[in-house]
């Protein structure tokens, strides 16, 4: 089992301003030919938070983007399944600890879901877009407790104002 997050975040380190918004990604313009649909082929299964679940159930093509996965949203509201999405209300420690080994898992999400994670070093790689932009404040992407963690930097690529790099856990 291998856990991924793949996600855009400002040079400051903040995946939204903190009113939520993501105003300031689509300024710097579309994100060019990007890693997404290779990267999406290794997928088995997709976790999210609700947040991010309500910014994209409206996206015509849901079902392009999502469908070959099984895909989780966490939440603590209500469930509300769909032919795409599964709700649960689980520690997602927890939860990817049950899941096959064999099976490789996209964490599509912010610091609620990452940071638990981090903290047990169990975020194997991760493609982190940069975008050109610092906003001086809103929601961060890394908020683990566990200090100090090494990654390797496997590679880095341009897509039009986004710079990619690909991280894996470093290993001693």
């Amino acid at each position: 089992m291998a856990i991924f997050f793949y996600g855009c975040t400002t040079l400051d380190g903040f995946l939204a301003d903190k009113n939520h918004q993501i105003d300031w990604l689509h300024e710097i313009g579309s994100v060019e030919e990007t890693s997404y649909d290779e990267f999406y082929s290794e997928m088995d299964i997709l976790i999210m938070g609700r947040r991010t679940y309500d910014d994209i159930k409206e996206m015509p093509d849901l079902e392009k983007f999502y469908g070959k996965t099984q895909n989780y949203v966490f939440t603590h509201k209500s469930k509300e399944n769909t032919a795409l999405f599964e709700f649960v209300s689980a520690d997602i420690v927890d939860f990817v600890s049950n899941i096959s080994k064999e099976k490789n898992i996209w964490i599509v999400s912010g610091n609620s879901l990452i940071a638990p994670l981090l903290d047990k070093q169990l975020i194997d790689k991760m493609y982190l877009q940069l975008a050109p932009v610092l906003l001086g404040e809103g929601i961060p992407l890394f908020t683990q407790k566990e200090g100090k963690q090494l990654f390797d930097l496997i590679e880095v690529k341009k897509y039009g104002q986004f710079a990619e790099l690909v991280l894996e856990k470093h290993h001693h």
